[in-house]
């Protein structure tokens, strides 16, 4: 998700500067600046930066699938920290600009949330594990990396039910149940700001760890009841559950909402703006998804226009989307 759109982003502003890599398998990503490559590779990744000579890196490579890192540990480590290592030793032989993706699920969330930097880690799967080790290999070997642990990112998926919203919404649209957690909280964030702050902290030079969530936390609950409700679905197909109600496997995490403030300082401001943009789209309780009136009209129109994003000019209004409406394009176009 995060480097999906940050691909965009940054092939638009940068055009013929920009090279982003995904994993062999996935060939439907295709593009003039897609390589496919496996970040875990380390000859390959040797040869891509000797070709290259990257200046900056922006690290996204990894595996959030919860419950096949925690059947699969072997995997989940070589994908979250084998693969870090890999782009940490040739970004200290060619002397590059890094900014390391983490994940707000290094922490159990047993707690109130609102995370800072300075709270210590506590993951409860063996994502949030890996993800703790590979901070740990960035922070000892790139002490001046910057380090940004994310939430979820809101935003389109190459696939169409990558993420938040589009799998909750692939869901419905196929008339299928989804359940999600009342107790499960997030902060999250709009990609296109998330966007800005790579480019920000891409050229700059600030280092170590920064939070990085929107000033609102939502439950999975909420977060899917707005999905429901803004994309018109049917709202019986939405189910609520406690943590302790669902399996053991994967483990859940609580409410791991993320403090900004460092970041926030730095900047002047927070850099990413509340989701949803408008309050109207707030629940106000557990059944608020039922009542439609007045919502708009209920399409993935109205996800891409309300959810996606608050700009009238990013890549997923202008026509260029990939995969909305229909099947996923062979090009990136």
């Amino acid at each position: 998700m995060a480097g999906f759109n940050a691909l965009h982003y940054f092939r638009e502003r940068y055009p013929a500067q920009v090279i982003g890599i995904r994993p062999v398998k996935t060939e439907k990503l295709r593009g003039a600046e897609v390589i496919p490559l496996d970040a875990e590779n380390s000859e390959d990744m040797r040869e891509l930066f000797r070709d290259f000579r990257f200046q900056s890196v922006l690290h996204c490579a990894g595996n959030c699938a919860l419950r096949a890192c925690e059947l699969n540990p072997g995997m989940a480590r070589c994908l979250n920290v084998d693969a870090a290592a890999n782009v940490l030793e040739n970004i200290q032989q060619w002397g590059a600009r890094l900014v390391h993706l983490s994940s707000d699920l290094v922490f159990s969330g047993k707690g109130s949330g609102n995370y800072a930097e300075t709270d210590p880690i506590d993951p409860v799967t063996v994502y949030g594990k890996t993800m703790g080790e590979a901070e740990g290999l960035i922070q000892d070997g790139a002490p001046g990396a910057a380090i940004l642990r994310i939430s979820l990112p809101m935003g389109p998926s190459f696939n169409r039910h990558a993420g938040a919203i589009d799998w909750i919404s692939w869901r419905f649209r196929k008339g299928r149940r989804a359940t999600l957690y009342f107790d499960e909280v997030r902060s999250c964030a709009y990609v296109e700001d998330m966007n800005r702050l790579y480019e920000r902290l891409l050229a700059g030079n600030e280092a170590g760890l920064f939070h990085l969530g929107g000033p609102r936390a939502l439950s999975l609950y909420q977060i899917a009841q707005i999905v429901n409700r803004v994309g018109g679905y049917d709202p019986k197909l939405l189910n609520g559950c406690f943590r302790k109600e669902a399996g053991p496997v994967p483990p859940r995490a609580g409410n791991v909402s993320l403090r900004s403030d460092k970041l926030t300082g730095i900047l002047g401001q927070n850099p990413c703006k509340p989701w949803p943009a408008h309050d109207s789209l707030l629940p106000a309780d557990r059944l608020w998804h039922c009542r439609r009136s007045g919502d708009g009209d209920g399409s993935m129109h109205a996800i891409r226009r309300r959810l996606y994003g608050y700009s009238e000019n990013d890549w997923w209004m202008d026509g260029r989307q990939v995969g909305l409406d229909r099947e996923p394009h062979r090009e990136l176009r």
